[in-house]
């Protein structure tokens, strides 16, 4: 087992602020350049593989149950382990005042065994998705996927047996607060469900922009009095259909089956979880 002590999430919460600087000046700065080229490694590639889990209950084609659920709760039954962390650092370095620090990420597989238990708890299934369950009532959007960055910040030997479960909040998340400044190959790492489709009614929308400040990718944007769309831009966490006051925004997931299936094999190809 890894040696994380309490004090390394304190840690990891104080850096916070200076590395979402950092990386929020790859393109500005000399720091932010080198630390840009210094993460391209493991923020691309096999190394970041994530897809965003949207959470509306608007979705057409769900049924009755939302889409982490359908996707996450099949992951965790598979999973030889599950490990919950005690808080989120993000979160707790950003100071959020939106989402509790408690629902920390979830970590699955014969690695998540090696996270010490100072900063984690290791659960078992029905604990897991009450888990899942809280975030995804809490608001939290999911993404699902190979982060390598996971391995070094908790100690886990790269045998490509981690697989992270993050539950993000617009306000804090590391990722969707500088993903847009770091080079392509990064962005191009943040796969879209398959078959999802947003759109918007521009009868009901007022283009009051709200959607625009939501959206972290910079998709969307208030162009003559009117909300334009960027779908190849888009990375489907489905923040924008969230807060949008008028209900505008509506999405569709052309084939259920097909998209979550796409998820676990693009797992599969990643990460020995199981």
């Amino acid at each position: 087992m890894s040696i994380r002590p309490q004090w390394w999430m304190s840690l990891q919460a104080f850096l916070f602020p200076l590395v979402r600087k950092m990386l929020q000046e790859t393109q500005t700065t000399m720091l932010g350049r080198l630390s840009g080229c210094l993460t391209i490694p493991v923020l691309s590639g096999n190394n970041f593989d994530i897809t965003y889990l949207p959470i509306n209950q608007g979705i057409s084609g769900t049924g009755d149950s939302l889409l982490p659920q359908r996707v996450l709760k099949e992951i965790i039954r598979r999973s030889t382990h599950r490990t919950i962390i005690k808080r989120c650092t993000c979160r707790d370095g950003n100071k959020c005042k939106n989402h509790p620090i408690e629902l920390g990420c979830m970590l699955l597989g014969e690695g998540s065994k090696e996270i010490d238990t100072g900063v984690s708890r290791h659960v078992g299934i029905d604990e897991a998705l009450e888990h899942v369950d809280s975030c995804v009532e809490n608001g939290l959007v999911p993404f699902v996927g190979r982060f390598k960055a996971d391995n070094y910040i908790w100690g886990v030997r790269d045998h490509g047996k981690l697989l992270t479960v993050c539950f993000c909040c617009r306000c804090c998340c590391i990722i969707k607060n500088s993903v847009k400044y770091l080079p392509d190959v990064s962005k191009d790492s943040l796969i879209k469900l398959k078959g999802l489709m947003i759109e918007t009614d521009y009868d009901r929308c007022n283009a009051c922009s709200a959607c625009v400040d939501a959206c972290f990718i910079g998709a969307r944007s208030l162009q003559d009095g009117r909300i334009s769309y960027n779908a190849a831009l888009c990375k489907g966490c489905g923040h924008c259909m969230t807060v949008c006051p008028s209900n505008a925004i509506h999405a569709d997931v052309f084939d259920l089956e097909e998209a979550v299936a796409d998820v676990h094999d693009r797992i599969d190809r990643l990460i020995d979880y199981c």
